[in-house]
C-alpha cells in the first residue's frame, strides 16, 4: 500500500514539474526532485530515468549529493520571481499583487542562500 501511494505521488509531483515549466510562478526542479524521492521508494525504474534525463538529472543529483543549485539554476527562479511580481502588479489588484513579492522575498532568499553546483 505505501508503494502505491508513494507512485501516486510521485507522478503527482511529476505532473506539476510539468506545469512549472509553464507557469511562472510554480517551480519545475523541486517538484522533479520530490518526483525522484517517491520513486526511489516505489518505482526504481523511474527514479532511474529521473536521473538519467539530460534536462533535469543533472539538477536532482546535485541537490541529492549536496543540497546545491546551479547559479544557472538560481538565477532562473529569480527572473521567474520578477516576471511573476511584474504580472501581478499589472493585472492583480491590491492587496492580492503583493503576494508575488512576498514569495519572491521568501523563496528567492532561500533558493539564494543554497550551495552551488
Amino acid at each position: 500500500m505505501t508503494k502505491i501511494l508513494y507512485l501516486i505521488a510521485g507522478f503527482a509531483a511529476l505532473a506539476l514539474g510539468g506545469l512549472g515549466m509553464l507557469l511562472p510562478l510554480l517551480p519545475t526542479v523541486p517538484f522533479l526532485i520530490l518526483a525522484a524521492f517517491c520513486f526511489a521508494r516505489s518505482n526504481k525504474a523511474l527514479e532511474q530515468w529521473l536521473l538519467a534525463h539530460p534536462a533535469f538529472g543533472h539538477h536532482i543529483r546535485l541537490w541529492r549529493e549536496r543540497g546545491a543549485i546551479s547559479r544557472r539554476g538560481k538565477q532562473a527562479a529569480l527572473a521567474a520571481f520578477a516576471v511573476s511580481i511584474a504580472a501581478a502588479l499589472v493585472f492583480a489588484p491590491f492587496p492580492w499583487s503583493l503576494a508575488p513579492i512576498a514569495a519572491a522575498a521568501i523563496g528567492g532568499s532561500w533558493i539564494w542562500t543554497r550551495p552551488e553546483g
